[in-house]
């Protein structure tokens, strides 16, 4: 990281985060937005693995892949939306190189590792729907600990290299990074080197990573569809909730298809456009995700229920 400094005696080390460029003048507001949204998140996914840690009765699988999701989540958007709020609100834009990189490791890492919960999620409906009496049998605790493990090696294998691609380039021209937290093509751009090798890396890696668990998960939701036409008394609640599940997969998954296209390849699309774009896809989907996959569990919602009133309860 700090071997730039050699290859640019007059280099500083550290970047300068500009925000959301064009719409400077709306930072405030905009940061008022993003802090409501970080709120919500912290709240709402706090309180999941809040109740999850307390209340013995939810050890299942399916809890166990809600709290992974909730922890993910809390580190997707506490990586950036703090310093976003520094920039929008104390105009305080620069950035050191560790941190910088730190939080690009973050940042991309938790998405990889997002897409893998929501597919082990996928999959955990299907064995239940579908082999109710061997759900226990097949997702052991010691099977649920392996799929964990995986989806956090798997974004360590594409998060490695991307990271030390992007830490050995050389940035001796601007360190204007128009962004509000350090996307890893924003930062590859500035380089003096060349980032296409970069740019063709992450592209193709994301592209292969939520590709498969895009395929994969429509063919679990698919198999449950079937599964669940089976069973004529579970029609309703069975689609409401696939219906609910894949609607914010969606949210998800397109924004963050296209925001990653047009980093690699788009000149035509506005940078605010951009940058807004893909700041919302890491807080929108982090807000909705506890709300739409634990609180509508019956089992979570009494657990949150007992930890907010037990005491009145008891008095």
């Amino acid at each position: 990281m700090a071997s730039d400094s050699f290859h640019c005696p007059n280099s500083s080390s550290s970047f300068v985060l500009v925000g959301v460029p064009g719409l400077e003048a709306f930072h405030t507001w905009l940061g008022i937005l993003f802090c409501l949204q970080y709120i919500v998140v912290l709240v709402g996914n706090g309180m999941v693995l809040l109740v999850i840690s307390l209340d013995d009765s939810l050890r299942n699988p399916m809890h166990c892949f809600l709290a992974m999701l909730a922890a993910v989540d809390l580190v997707m958007v506490t990586s950036t939306v703090p310093k976003m709020l520094s920039i929008f609100w104390l105009n305080s834009t620069e950035t050191g190189y560790p941190a910088c990189f730190v939080q690009m490791f973050l940042v991309h890492s938790s998405t990889s590792e997002e897409s893998g919960v929501l597919l082990a999620m996928a999959f955990d409906r299907y064995i239940a729907i579908s082999q109710p009496l061997k759900y226990e049998a097949i997702l052991t605790h010691q099977t649920v600990v392996q799929i964990g493990l995986a989806i956090v090696g798997r974004a360590l294998l594409f998060m490695v290299p991307l990271t030390w691609m992007v830490t050995n380039l050389s940035f001796c021209n601007s360190r204007v990074v128009p962004h509000s937290y350090c996307e890893h093509m924003a930062v590859a751009k500035l380089a003096y080197t060349d980032p296409r090798s970069i740019s063709l890396y992450s592209t193709a890696g994301s592209s292969l990573i939520v590709g498969m668990d895009m395929a994969f998960i429509a063919v679990s939701y698919g198999m449950i569809i079937k599964a669940v036409l089976g069973k004529k008394s579970s029609h309703r609640k069975a689609f409401s909730t696939c219906g609910c599940h894949i609607c914010v997969m969606l949210l998800y998954y397109i924004p963050g298809l296209v925001s990653m296209y047009i980093q690699a390849l788009g000149r035509s699309v506005p940078a605010w456009a951009q940058v807004l774009l893909a700041d919302l896809y890491l807080t929108i989907p982090t807000m909705l995700n506890p709300i739409i996959y634990s609180m509508r569990s019956k089992q979570i919602r009494r657990a949150v229920l007992k930890v907010l009133f037990s005491k009145k309860v008891h008095a």
